[in-house]
């Protein structure tokens, strides 16, 4: 068994492509992690990562799911395919061109072309092994199979300039060679090749926040330092790379190989055999591990592993590649827009996360969020159901609903300044539509068209519903904001002071976004107050969504679950934990105020309209002469329905 050349350098290959920037890659790298820094310097732990990423990934599905089954229709046969399908006869199989226990070798070449190997160049040669065997799990220095090989490539200034470079790995019967002019070349071709690009384009962004108290000299001094920097795309390398052969006999028939798989089975002698599966894969690469290219980078490390894989694993693998391709599509397109830099740190998360967790943990995160997405669509879906079939707004805070207009707003303005992916912009429309639609619930909406705004836009006036301005609901909710006021307004003027004072922004527009957003984000709980004033002053709690606010709890206390076995910074763990005093405030008034029945239930009825409807329905009615004749009889059923009325309320109170 033999190699050739441990540490050998590969020549330089011929200039392809390529027109790059080699000045600006030279300090693109250390700029990308600089920008990067200072946009995200509180990143989630990978645990929480994977977890939000699993359910991004759930309720990404289910809407693809319903938007292709939308738009699916059946198609009707044609009228010439039974006829063509009876005469197609059977589909011939095809056998593997390698049998278990045939000898093999691995040939390695570099080329600047993806598809011309110069063979002739023999410094092109980055790896020949030798006498391998075709099934064989036992062998290699570790005796599982298993083939390294370690060596340094010279960086062309073809490659230097963000032009790329590409591996072709062939698989040949032993003694036999890939290169067509070799006297020893492969019968009749029959060989297995895979070629794939060692390079990966990555955007570096230049970081052009500043201080907005800046001096007019400071300011001009950092728009002339960013004058001439552009988002600049940067060819990046990393030094691991693993090639896979695909042990496996199966008898694929041609034309019937499902996809991925179908672009790596390739036929030959009429659909007889199918040549052996080379896969090579960099899944296990981390984003973060790729290293620009440039002018102090002349040496390029390369790791390359040779290793047989399973069936199984491969079409994992393969299926995982084909996302990519998928992505390309219109769907994918919108999904990914403006989002690649985080989908690669979402992607390097999870790989972490099956690397270095316990798979039972695995399993167990999996299951809750798929439970907590399946919570946050039922709280969707009974918060809309409650505030669609509300009657009376009695016990209810108004200005909350408008004040969730308010939040959802500027976190849909905020997701719009920065770039988040296309699920999050969706969520948050979604999420703006709902508050609005719930203000022609809560108030009255007048429309003046004979006042318009500009001559173009009817005038726009609101007013209370009876239900609520009627009742001390209304003053309770003054009060509460009143209160609230008092508490929160001091603290938005000095976070408002700090991050003018101690960060950096794009603009005054990003400024006042990201204060007010991250002010929300930190004393959002705090919406719910005004709600528990008024249950405390009404002594009630029958008129609140019930459900909805399970739903919501049981969700808190997932991440409550997740906030003790995953390790997070203290203030996402206090985060986690706010809600929980609302939410057992809550609980608690619920068991202090457990029955009334003159309030209303969200259905717009209470415990007095049920029995009276119920004593309506079992006596009858008397006849009008008789009314002023029975007026005492009435009076003494009356007084004797009283115990039955307590009771019946004796009763509620013990179910």
């Amino acid at each position: 068994m033999s190699t050739a050349g441990d540490e050998q350098p590969a020549a330089e290959g011929a200039v392809a492509a390529g027109n790059g920037n080699a000045e600006l890659a030279n300090n693109a790298g250390a700029e990308g992690q600089e920008a990067q820094a200072q946009q995200n310097p509180n990143q989630p732990s990978r645990m929480e990562s994977f977890f939000a990423m699993t359910k991004s990934l759930i309720l990404r599905a289910l809407i693809i799911y319903f938007v292709s089954s939308f738009f699916r229709k059946p198609t009707a046969p044609a009228a010439g395919d039974d006829k063509s399908v009876a005469n197609a006869g059977p589909k011939i199989t095809a056998w593997n061109y390698f049998e278990n226990g045939t000898d093999f070798d691995l040939h390695v070449w570099l080329s600047e072309e993806p598809d011309v190997v110069n063979f002739q160049q023999k410094a092109n040669l980055l790896w020949l092994q030798e006498d391998l065997t075709y099934g064989d799990w036992s062998s290699g220095p570790t005796k599982d199979g298993i083939y390294s090989h370690n060596l340094k490539i010279k960086a062309s200034q073809h490659l230097m300039n963000n032009g790329s470079v590409y591996l072709h790995a062939f698989v040949t019967r032993s003694g036999e060679s890939p290169d067509p002019k070799s006297p020893h070349y492969a019968r009749s071709g029959h060989m297995g090749h895979q070629q794939h690009q060692l390079n990966k384009f990555k955007k570096l962004r230049v970081n052009r926040n500043y201080n907005l108290l800046a001096s007019e000299k400071e300011k001009l001094e950092h728009e002339l330092k960013h004058a001439n920097l552009k988002d600049q795309i940067v060819s990046h390398w990393h030094p691991n790379l693993t090639v896979n052969l695909v042990v496996d006999q199966t008898n694929w028939a041609q034309g019937s190989v499902p996809p991925p798989l179908d672009e790596y089975v390739k036929f030959v002698d009429g659909g007889k055999t199918y040549l052996p599966i080379l896969f090579v894969n960099d899944y296990w690469n981390l984003q973060r591990e790729y290293l620009p290219i440039n002018q102090t980078t002349p040496e390029l490390d390369l790791h390359l592993t040779f290793q047989p894989l399973g069936m199984f694993k491969w079409q994992l693998y393969a299926a995982k590649q084909m996302k990519n391709k998928w992505a390309g599509n219109m769907l994918g397109d919108l999904m990914a827009a403006g989002a690649v830099e985080e989908t690669d740190e979402d992607q390097d998360s999870l790989k972490e996360t099956l690397l270095d967790t316990n798979i039972y943990l695995l399993g167990i995160t999996v299951a809750v969020s798929i439970l907590h997405s399946v919570f946050e669509l039922l709280a969707f879906k009974n918060d809309i159901q409650f505030w669609n079939n509300r009657k009376s707004l009695e016990g209810l805070s108004v200005r909350s609903v408008f004040f969730a207009v308010f939040q959802s707003l500027i976190i849909l303005l905020y997701v719009l300044d920065n770039e988040t992916n296309f699920m999050i912009r969706i969520s948050c429309f979604v999420g703006l539509g709902i508050e609005v639609w719930k203000i022609h619930k809560v108030v009255d909406i007048n429309y003046n068209h004979e006042q318009k705004i500009l001559g173009v836009f009817p005038r726009i006036s609101f007013n209370d519903k009876g239900s609520y301005s009627e009742s001390s609901t209304k003053e309770y909710d003054r009060l509460a904001f009143k209160y609230l006021g008092w508490a929160c307004f001091p603290l938005l003027v000095c976070y408002f002071i700090y991050s003018l004072i101690y960060n950096e922004h794009k603009g005054w527009y990003s400024f006042v976004l990201n204060m007010l957003y991250s002010y929300l984000l930190t004393f959002g709980f705090i919406l719910m107050t005004p709600q528990l004033f008024i249950n405390y002053k009404m002594k009630s709690v029958a008129h609140m969504p019930w459900r909805m606010m399970t739903y919501k709890f049981l969700n808190t206390f997932i991440d409550d679950i997740f906030a003790f076995v995953i390790k997070m910074p203290t203030m996402y763990r206090l985060g986690c934990f706010r809600d929980d005093i609302i939410f057992f405030v809550f609980l608690y008034q619920r068991w202090q105020y457990r029955v009334d029945l003159k309030r209303v239930n969200e259905f717009g009825f209470s415990g007095e309209m049920e029995e009276q409807a119920a004593a309506g329905s079992k006596k009858p009615l008397p006849l009008e002469g008789q009314a002023s004749a029975n007026g005492v009889a009435i009076e003494a059923a009356a007084a004797a329905a009283a115990p039955a009325t307590k009771k019946t309320a004796a009763q509620k109170k013990k179910d």
